[in-house]
């Protein structure tokens, strides 16, 4: 009976055994290789900026309470509350110790498309790395050469605040063994070059989705509900729909979509407001015909 019974508990620490080693090798962090950073030639760090405008990096990067050009010093440090606890963005500026300024190309390539840090840890989708997955690795090029050209900062932001099970961050694989992909978020057909242009500003660098998409209980996004609205996550209000069938922009003309993009003011005249204000004078950095891509994508996308 003693044997029995050692047997058996053997066999179960067995199969806890090769069920941790199964879960680890399916959803251990999985960098890019670094071929893939090779030979992408000098970047351009003008087209960089524009990623960088589009991608609204200083909303969650700059320092709390900044204006003008000193958000252009990305110290990190806000605090972003949601369901899962407080997260704060870290410094991402090229000083060397506290932001990213030893870090090379390929290890900020893999932060920006894969979710993973330089030590090789999952990184959490506060960052939005789920969107940028769908960023071509020329963009990422350009912005990485644009943001080695911003001022320097020291600042350290504070750690993430989570409490358990969510700060364990070897429980990221999981999530991005449910959620990451670097797939089209909505198949469009007959979709012109202008289209595909605003679905991949929408879709990737722009990662309006984040916000604009329901989330179901375990924070990844509902598909079926792509840009159809949202509880804000930070807990105030919600994020409209901004398909066609929404009472927010569906009315609204491409042309009315660009103009709101670009002046923050509505076809009735009304001004930008809200967490939106902040992604409108982002975008407005924008070249002109980046926005009427964004306007054409919005209107093409299935209304809900």
């Amino acid at each position: 009976m003693v044997r029995r019974f050692v047997r058996f508990v053997l066999c179960l620490v067995g199969v806890a055994v090769l069920g941790g080693a199964v879960f680890y090798l399916v959803t251990a962090p999985n960098s890019m290789p670094e071929s893939s950073w090779a030979n992408l030639g000098a970047p351009d760090a003008k087209n960089g900026e524009m990623v960088f405008w589009a991608g609204g990096c200083v909303s969650c990067h700059a320092a709390p309470g900044s204006e003008g050009d000193a958000r252009l010093t990305l110290s990190g440090g806000l605090a972003l509350k949601s369901p899962f606890g407080t997260f704060y963005p870290p410094n991402i500026s090229p000083d060397e110790q506290a932001g990213i300024g030893n870090w090379t190309l390929a290890e900020f390539g893999n932060a920006m498309k894969r979710g993973v840090a330089p030590n090789g840890a999952h990184l959490y989708p506060s960052f939005p790395y789920a969107s940028y997955s769908r960023m071509s690795d020329k963009d990422v090029n350009d912005l990485y050469a644009y943001m080695k050209t911003l001022p320097k900062s020291g600042n350290v932001a504070p750690p993430h605040d989570l409490p358990f099970p969510f700060n364990v961050r070897l429980a990221l694989g999981g999530w991005k063994f449910l959620y990451f992909n670097d797939s089209p978020r909505v198949v469009l057909a007959n979709a012109d070059e202008k289209v595909k242009r605003g679905q991949y500003l929408v879709e990737g660098p722009g990662h309006c989705g984040e916000c604009h998409t329901p989330r179901d209980a375990l924070g990844g996004l509902k598909p079926d509900m792509w840009l159809a609205g949202a509880p804000n996550p930070e807990g105030k209000g919600t994020i409209p729909n901004i398909t066609p069938g929404s009472k927010s922009i569906g009315g609204w003309s491409e042309g009315d979509i660009a103009n709101y993009l670009e002046t923050g003011f509505t076809p009735d005249f009304d001004s930008v407001g809200g967490s939106m204000t902040e992604v409108q004078q982002n975008l407005a950095h924008l070249p002109k015909a980046d926005l009427e891509a964004i306007a054409a994508y919005l209107k093409a996308v299935p209304s809900r």
